[in-house]
């Protein structure tokens, strides 16, 4: 608990990435920093846990790591956090799409293995984007309503001409599918690729989804998929030992109801308990715009009840006595992330589906696959799957099968487990060891994520739509966006902010930064 009437230079709201992140930076640097979590962990959406059988430790919510890893905030905190017991694992064989004709694509870790498997275009799809590589990362790494981002405007714009800068944030807005379609021939590349843009938040017929299906594919490529030996938790524990090492503190059980403002500026919290925790220089809210402006700020402008969420989403994990064996490439049991899709227009219509209100007939399934790369999150000679499923309604108003009924609409046990069934059906057409192998099954509908995690509403694991008027520029809001809020002092971060969800820390990174070259002295 904190010390009475201790006074710190910022309190963070929430322990996610993003704060932690943010925290360690900011005690790295000298700041006294206070972090305060409601629920009983921190790490807000990374949590490793023993969720089925004892011996099998599942990441439960994320899992996977190469934004952090590719990141800002690991390229300045990776050699201390090593320090601390992290370590990463990578592969050689980060995705795959299997289809239901038993045929499969993969994205390897070089152009030239990439050109056999996806096409000879593949080498183009590399060389347009290496040469403005800063631009499109930059993007998704600069504080866009800043002087930095007016700088990288310059810089593009110097480099690129303003017809070319045109050219480039024309790009910027098309859509996976007339990206796919422009650029590469194979039908099966396109699927291979598609089910990365669900992974932003996007669909691939949305405004954006060509860009994010661009810069993926590089990342992945280059990046592989990396995560930490013995789950994700352990980035957290590293971070939280950061932090401590360098005389910051985070609690747990400690809900914030208010920011306290003085003559306009944030001056400290209040939690649930009533105690009131001074902060002299910043206060930073990892939350989304429902909770700043519905709980912590009066919302004189409607700002909280503006904002819009996205799809919902669906996590099954398994416990298996055995490894999967797929039918088809043997490449796939060694894959760390296998999607199954009809394809292109498969993610298109379920994406389409659960956007009308339906479960999707034929979901996109993400079946994760851990222990590919790190063994030791099993006992010896067992399974373990990370299944997520990213288009799924909140309020479900019928089944695009027909075979569901969807009472009145709400996640109960009941819906949860039947469509959890469907999706094991489908992936036990494709595993034919799997339904034999299950120790146990667990599964987190959209309102089991929900009651979680306060930033996952609606069971959105991506803390608020990423349509256009909600992403890049103006993100979270157009009336508000950026990392400043109304009052001084106070910040906003998290995956509802700029540069959205994902492992990156890049919010948190961004106003770490922000604070400490202004100083921001009292």
């Amino acid at each position: 608990m904190s010390s009475p009437g201790a006074e710190r230079d910022a309190i963070v709201i929430g322990s996610g990435i993003n704060s932690l992140a943010c925290a360690a930076l900011l005690s790295r640097a000298g700041w006294s920093v206070l972090v305060l979590e409601r629920e009983q962990e921190l790490g807000g959406a990374v949590r490793t846990a023993e969720l089925t059988e004892p011996g099998y430790l599942h990441d439960v919510f994320s899992a996977w790591h190469p934004l952090w890893v590719g990141g800002a905030a690991h390229a300045e905190l990776g050699a201390e956090l090593a320090e601390r017991g992290l370590e990463y694992l990578n592969t050689d064989l980060p995705t795959a799409t299997l289809f239901p004709d038993g045929e499969a694509a993969f994205l390897l870790r070089s152009t030239e293995s990439n050109e056999a498997e996806l096409g000879p275009e593949w080498r183009g799809v590399v060389e347009s984007f290496v040469p403005n590589a800063d631009l499109a990362f930059g993007v998704l790494g600069t504080e866009l309503w800043s002087r930095d981002g007016l700088g990288l405007a310059l810089r593009a714009y110097r480099r690129l001409g303003a017809r070319g800068l045109a050219e480039f944030a024309g790009t910027m807005l098309a859509s996976s599918r007339d990206w796919l379609t422009s650029t590469l021939a194979s039908e099966r590349a396109h699927g291979l690729l598609a089910p990365w843009v669900l992974h932003t938040g996007l669909g691939p017929d949305a405004a954006g989804s060509g860009f994010m299906t661009h810069v993926i594919g590089f990342a992945v490529q280059e990046g592989g998929m990396p995560i930490p030996r013995r789950g994700g938790a352990r980035l957290v524990d590293a971070l939280v030992r950061l932090i401590e090492d360098h005389g910051g503190s985070c609690e747990t059980a400690r809900d914030v109801e208010r920011v306290l403002v003085e003559d306009g500026r944030a001056r400290g919290v209040r939690v649930t308990d009533g105690e009131e925790l001074r902060a002299h220089r910043a206060v930073i809210a990892n939350v989304t715009p429902t909770q700043l402006y519905g709980r912590l700020l009066e919302d004189h402008d409607g700002l909280g009840r503006r904002f819009r969420y996205g799809r919902a989403e669906m996590q099954i994990h398994f416990a298996l006595s055995e490894p999967p064996r797929w039918d088809g490439d043997e490449r796939l049991g060694r894959t760390a992330i296998v999607h199954l899709t009809p394809g292109l227009d498969g993610v298109s219509r379920a994406v389409n589906e659960a956007e009308r209100g339906l479960l999707p007939a034929e979901a996109t399934i993400v079946v994760g696959q851990p222990l590919t790369i790190d063994p030791s999150r099993a006992p010896v000679g067992a399974g373990l799957l990370w299944i997520q499923l990213q288009e799924l309604p909140w309020h479900v108003k019928g089944d695009a099968a027909g075979e569901l009924d969807p009472g009145t609409g709400t996640w109960t046990e009941e819906l949860r487990e039947r469509y959890a069934d469907r999706i094991q059906a489908r992936i036990a057409r494709q595993v034919p060891n799997l339904e034999l192998a299950i120790r146990k099954r667990v599964t987190l509908s959209p309102a089991d994520l929900q009651a979680a995690n306060v930033n996952l509403h609606h069971g959105d694991p991506y803390s608020g739509s990423l349509a256009l008027d909600q992403n890049l520029l103006w993100r979270p809001l157009p009336a508000r966006p950026g990392h400043a809020t109304p009052v001084k002092g106070l910040w906003q971060i998290g995956a509802s902010t700029h540069p959205g969800p994902g492992l990156g820390a890049g919010s948190g990174t961004l106003v770490a930064k922000r604070l400490l070259r202004k100083g921001l002295l009292r």
